[in-house]
């Protein structure tokens, strides 16, 4: 330890943890993915609850987040046991997580009342199982290596995984729902969660057998309450929230109204339309290859452009690819296809960065106040992914409220305007607050090689007062 804390720059983790922790983040993207992708579809359309009632449900889990994530991320900062601070959360909570993720869509036969019901307990359920995981997964990489640059190096892995996973969902979702289901396209999407949360459970454990913890923890902590008013007073970590909730609400409004846009606007049948893949599935699969393109190219930029500069750029990608799929005609799959991998590489920069600048936050309020707060850092920020893809499913059901959506029907004008608003508009004008956000960011690189340095020097320091 005391050799990676005298020169955290020399120091390498091997390709089996890089990998082991990359995969760690499939669960959680097979998870929003497909969420995203279908749950508002399922209970709204298929399962006749009323698309208003769906967007509070969504919302209110975000507002119970609020209080859970950072909580966890307290609890895990705070535990200790010779597996350390955060691994242990990722193997115990492994089954709850895959358990609770199934039971959403294994839904009995019900009236639109009780189903509503059914979404409220099964979803509060798989989001409070989110966190107990998430969080300390997230917490890891942030003792991981005391290097910025190493990780930096394995949040690139864990974006790989995170759009390997959008490819999953988008390659694998509609032809397993169409095979595993048949007639039957609820059973379908019910079966195709089954096999994500059981792969999922896997995943988890071996993430925890691959991993270390390097980051020897503080023997003291400070009062939770000084943590949170530390935190709420670092302005960049104001920045990169706002700048995940807005950029996270684009990607996850058009996702949610995507399944609308495709069934009722661009009139589309599910027939595959290249090799087994139906429009949907191309759409979603489009945005999963950019947002790894984005992930890898992201990394390779940020050595000589600061972050907050390539999440803007990122942001300029997606709203022109937006609007260039607006502008083509709706029967025009490959122009569509190709704005919406535009969309996706901005995605990737977003990704990338914003949690590589979680754990740059969390080295610099150490450096700056003494607190080790690595946990309750990462989690309030997931918390602002969250808040992100809570308002991107609530906003496209109240746009179908309002405009008089009607499930398994032909719309009215105003209802597909709706539509139209929750898949494009919306996410375009939501970049802008994102991207405004950066400027206020001011961790730059020789901030960042400052703070390395003299953390290194500190924790070497503290290693040989204990020898």
């Amino acid at each position: 330890m005391a050799d990676a804390a005298q020169d955290p720059k020399n120091e390498r983790i091997g390709l089996v943890e890089k990998l082991g922790y990359g995969i760690g983040d499939l669960p959680s993207g097979l998870y929003l993915n497909f969420f995203g992708a279908y749950l508002l579809y399922f209970f709204v359309d298929l399962g006749g609850v009323a698309p208003a009632a769906m967007a509070l449900m969504l919302l209110l889990s975000r507002v119970f987040d609020a209080i859970t994530d950072p909580v966890m991320g307290v609890i895990s900062d705070r535990t200790r046991t010779r597996w350390g601070r955060y691994r242990p959360y990722i193997l115990f909570g492994a089954l709850p997580f895959g358990l609770t993720g199934f039971a959403i869509f294994a839904a009995p036969d019900m009236s639109p009342g009780w189903l509503l019901v059914w979404a409220y307990v099964t979803y509060g359920l798989t989001m409070l199982a989110f966190t107990g995981v998430n969080v300390p997964y997230s917490g890891l990489l942030g003792v991981i290596s005391p290097s910025t640059k190493q990780r930096a190096n394995v949040t690139a892995y864990r974006m790989f995984f995170s759009g390997f996973a959008g490819i999953m969902v988008g390659v694998l979702a509609t032809t397993l729902i169409r095979e595993l289901g048949g007639d039957d396209e609820a059973r379908g999407i019910m079966m195709t969660m089954g096999v994500f949360a059981a792969l999922s459970v896997v995943i988890y454990i071996i993430t925890f057998a691959t991993t270390k913890e390097r980051i020897p923890a503080v023997t003291t902590n400070t009062a939770v309450k000084r943590d949170l008013t530390t935190l709420l007073r670092t302005t960049a970590w104001i920045a990169v929230v706002i700048a995940a909730i807005f950029g996270v609400l684009s990607i996850a409004s058009r996702a949610s109204s995507a399944r609308f846009f495709f069934k009722y606007v661009a009139g589309d049948d599910g027939a595959p339309v290249f090799l087994f893949l139906d429009r949907f599935g191309l759409f979603l699969t489009a945005l999963a290859i950019g947002q790894i393109s984005g992930v890898i190219l992201g990394l390779r930029l940020q050595r000589r452009v600061e972050k907050s500069h390539l999440i803007i750029a990122g942001g300029i990608m997606k709203m022109l690819g937006i609007i260039a799929f607006s502008f083509v005609p709706l029967d025009a799959v490959w122009p569509q296809t190709l704005a919406q991998y535009v969309v996706g590489v901005g995605f990737g920069f977003l990704m990338v960065l914003s949690f590589s600048m979680f754990t740059d936050i969390a080295e610099y309020i150490e450096w700056k106040s003494g607190q080790q707060m690595t946990g309750l850092t990462v989690s309030a920020s997931i918390f602002g992914v969250k808040v992100g893809t809570g308002l991107g499913a609530f906003a496209p059901g109240i746009a179908l409220e309002l405009t008089g959506f009607d499930p398994g029907v032909e719309q009215t004008a105003q209802s597909l305007a709706g539509i139209n608003f929750a898949f494009a508009i919306l996410p375009a004008l939501a970049l802008l607050p994102a991207a405004g956000a950066m400027i206020f960011y001011r961790l730059t690189h020789a901030t960042m090689e400052r703070v390395e340095h003299d953390m290194a020097a500190r924790r070497l320091d503290e290693a040989r007062s204990l020898q």
